[in-house]
C-alpha cells in the first residue's frame, strides 16, 4: 500500500493568513459588477430564453406545437368557421379559428421545441423574465398576455454581408424593378397593319399550235426508234389464240 501524503508544512507560521489577506487586497480594488436591479435593468442577450411570444395572425390551429411539447403545457382551443364561395358556383371552405392559446410556464422547461416546430413562425423567444407570481395557478398565461411578450421580441441578427440574399428579398426586388422599367419606358406609336402580299398570277400560257404533217412523221420516227427491238424468234404476236381441237 501506498503511504499517505504526509501533510505539507509553511515555511513560516501564518502563510495562508498572508495569502488570504492578500486576495481580499487585490479585490477591493477591483471595480465592482454588481448591477443594482431593480433600478438597473440587466442587458440581456438576443438568444435568452425568457417566455414565448405568440404572433396571432401567422397561427393556422395546427395543433404541432401542443403535440411535440414534451410537458403538455401548451393549452389550445379553436372552432370551425365556414367561408362562403369567392364566385358563383365555387365550393366553400372551411377554416379554424383560434379561441385559446395557453401556455404554463410552472410546467414549461424552455427546451424550444415549440418554436422549432412550427411551420408558420406563429412562435417566438422573449427575454422578459418579471413574470414571477405567488400563486403558481397564476403561471398560466393566456394568449392576451402571450401577445403582449411579442413586441418584446429583439430583431433578428443582421446576415453576413456576404451571404447570399433571401430568395424572398430577391424575387420581390425583380418584381420591383420590372414594374418601374415598364412605367418608365415610353408608350411606342400606334404602327399600321401590314398589308397582305399579293399573290402573283401564272403567266398565261400560249395556245398550242397544230404540228405540220413532216414534224408530226419525223416524231413518231423518234418514237419508234425509242421502243426496243423485239428479238427475231418472237415474231409471233402475244394475242394470238390457241387453235381449238377438230376446227379447221
Amino acid at each position: 500500500m501506498a503511504d499517505p501524503l504526509q501533510p505539507t508544512k509553511s515555511r513560516f507560521p501564518g502563510a495562508g493568513l498572508a495569502k488570504g489577506l492578500a486576495v481580499t487586497l487585490r479585490t477591493m480594488t477591483k471595480k465592482t459588477a454588481t448591477e443594482q436591479y431593480p433600478d438597473a435593468q440587466p442587458e440581456l442577450p438576443p438568444r435568452t430564453r425568457g417566455v414565448i411570444g405568440l404572433f396571432e395572425e401567422n397561427c393556422t390551429v395546427c395543433m404541432l406545437c401542443a403535440r411535440e411539447c414534451p410537458d403538455w403545457c401548451i393549452y389550445i382551443d379553436s372552432h370551425k368557421e365556414t367561408i362562403p364561395a369567392a364566385a358563383p358556383g365555387g365550393r366553400e371552405r372551411s377554416r379554424n379559428v383560434l379561441d385559446r392559446f395557453a401556455i404554463d410556464f410552472s410546467l414549461c422547461m424552455y427546451c424550444g421545441i415549440c418554436i422549432e416546430v412550427c411551420p408558420f413562425d406563429a412562435l417566438f423567444w422573449s427575454p422578459e423574465f418579471e413574470y414571477a407570481e405567488t400563486d403558481i395557478r397564476e403561471l398560466t398565461h393566456e394568449r392576451d398576455k402571450l401577445r403582449e411578450w411579442m413586441w418584446t421580441v429583439p430583431a433578428p441578427p443582421a446576415l453576413d454581408p456576404a451571404a447570399e440574399e433571401p430568395k424572398e428579398i430577391a424575387a420581390a426586388r425583380k418584381t420591383a424593378e420590372k414594374l418601374a422599367a415598364q412605367q418608365a419606358a415610353p408608350t411606342a406609336p400606334a404602327t399600321a397593319e401590314p398589308q397582305p402580299t399579293p399573290t402573283p398570277t401564272p403567266p398565261a400560257r400560249e395556245p398550242r399550235r397544230p404540228a405540220s404533217p413532216a414534224a408530226s412523221h419525223a416524231e413518231e420516227q423518234a418514237r419508234a426508234a425509242e421502243q426496243p427491238t423485239r428479238e427475231q424468234g418472237d415474231s409471233r404476236q402475244q394475242t394470238d389464240q390457241p387453235r381449238q381441237e377438230g376446227q379447221e
